[in-house]
């Protein structure tokens, strides 16, 4: 069902469906293989936040200062990943590798990089 929200969000939304500023030597993730990569993983950024993806589908961000939210994340093809935070609010973004590297690609266009 929630694949079947965020694919529907995906192609419904512009903002959801710009070209997301991809670079040529950016690598887009099926669902599986996106899935693999983040399911039970806690992912830094250089920015000092850090996201955990629980493989039973909850989610947490923390910022870098402090303050924390938490949800529930969804995979989709593409690199697609959503999050309905308990406050209600989604987001989407979407992941891709780009020289070996995980990248967090946000819809304003923003890049941020996993540290390794």
């Amino acid at each position: 069902m929630w694949k079947l929200i965020c694919a529907t969000l995906f192609l419904a939304d512009p903002v959801l469906a710009q070209d997301w500023r991809l670079r040529e030597s950016d690598v887009l993730f099926d669902a599986e293989g996106l899935q693999q990569a983040l399911s039970g993983q806690k992912i830094e950024y250089y920015d000092g936040g850090t996201s955990v993806f629980g493989s039973d589908g909850t989610y947490s961000y923390t910022y870098g200062g402090g303050g924390l939210w938490e949800g529930h994340y969804e995979v989709g093809d593409a690199g697609l990943v959503c999050v309905t935070f308990v406050t209600g609010t989604l987001r989407c973004d979407r992941f891709v590798r780009n020289d070996g590297r995980l990248v967090l690609l946000t819809e304003k266009g923003e890049r941020f990089p996993v540290r390794p």
